[in-house]
């Protein structure tokens, strides 16, 4: 049997969703012309690929192994385009990645690392910009790819899809003020004391936008440049601190609380360039490392359901 290299990354895109849905806004596609694919793939693979309920779908064991194979096929692939797009590519014209400071903390140093690794020949300028600022230069055609935030982005003419969670919570030292707590507003953070990153870091001036002229007023017992630093100082007890979920590492004892003010819930989205054509196999093979180091996270900290979401819920095309 022959794969066809579209097929077999649109089926990984509905394993990765857990919706077929979700799957064809990845590739393009509508929701029809998706399911086509997927049945005539089952089909010529003679075997059921996935397993279609209500809330979404997921692979059967023989299509958990065809979505294995498939990840190291398609690897293949982008690193054969990439060496041959090597002799026609500017050595002086790396791959330009905009992203703001939490898509810093450990989104893209995880991306850089497998990218740069897998791809010797492609260099990438990596530079941290709001989303506003990054919306404009894609716009322009003067960055590959961007990583910005889902509130900020409406109606901007770019092409998105979604690339993980980037909801804000609150952390203390484990045992501490926060132990008898399920969730905080940001008022009731904001009557203690805090740790937070310098008034001109991205996240700050997030945090103060949407908390517009009537602010609680707070006491910072100091500011730092760095994500690390912050959640060691709240480790030790120097204060509060709000920060991105991702920005927490599971293996530090610390104390996190949802934060519940509706301006908390954020997500970070993938956007690209408006160029003529069509993106670069390099920059398409750079998505592709970002998509894996996001899905690298827990599931918890995508914000994403195991086995699907709830849009899902009523499309018929996932239902047996």
């Amino acid at each position: 049997m022959r794969y066809d290299l579209d097929d077999l990354r649109l089926f990984l895109d509905i394993v990765t969703e857990g919706s077929i849905t979700a799957g064809a806004r990845r590739m393009h596609l509508s929701l029809p012309s998706a399911s086509a694919r997927v049945r005539s793939l089952e089909h010529h693979a003679g075997v059921a690929l996935l397993i279609r309920g209500r809330r979404g779908v997921r692979p059967t064991p023989a299509g958990t192994t065809l979505a294995r194979h498939a990840r190291e096929v398609l690897a293949q692939t982008a690193r054969l385009e990439s060496a041959v797009a090597g002799y026609t590519r500017s050595p002086s014209a790396p791959l330009v990645l905009l992203g703001g400071g939490s898509a810093m903390h450990r989104l893209v140093p995880r991306t850089l690392v497998s990218f740069l690794r897998a791809q010797p020949d492609i260099d990438v300028t990596v530079t941290e910009s709001r989303t506003p600022q990054t919306v404009r230069t894609l716009a322009d055609g003067e960055a590959d790819l961007g990583v910005v935030l889902d509130d900020e982005v409406r109606d901007c003419g770019l092409t998105m899809e979604p690339l993980g969670d980037d909801s804000l919570v609150v952390i203390g030292q484990a045992g501490g003020i926060l132990a008898d707590r399920a969730a905080l507003t940001y008022r009731e953070v904001a009557e203690h004391p805090l740790v937070g990153l310098d008034a001109d870091s991205s996240l700050r001036r997030w945090i103060e936008k949407h908390l517009g002229p009537h602010a609680p007023a707070v006491r910072y017992r100091t500011s730092v440049t760095d994500l690390n630093v912050l959640v060691r100082l709240v480790s030790a007890g120097v204060g509060l601190a709000v920060v991105p979920r991702r920005a927490v590492d599971p293996s530090r004892p610390l104390d996190v609380r949802e934060l519940q003010d509706p301006w908390a819930r954020r997500h970070h989205l993938l956007a690209w360039a408006v160029k003529d054509g069509p993106p670069s196999p390099p920059a398409l093979a750079l998505a592709e490392h970002l998509r894996q180091a996001a899905l690298s996270l827990p599931a918890s900290a995508r914000g994403i359901p195991p086995y699907g979401r709830d849009d899902t819920l009523n499309d018929p095309n996932e239902l047996p």
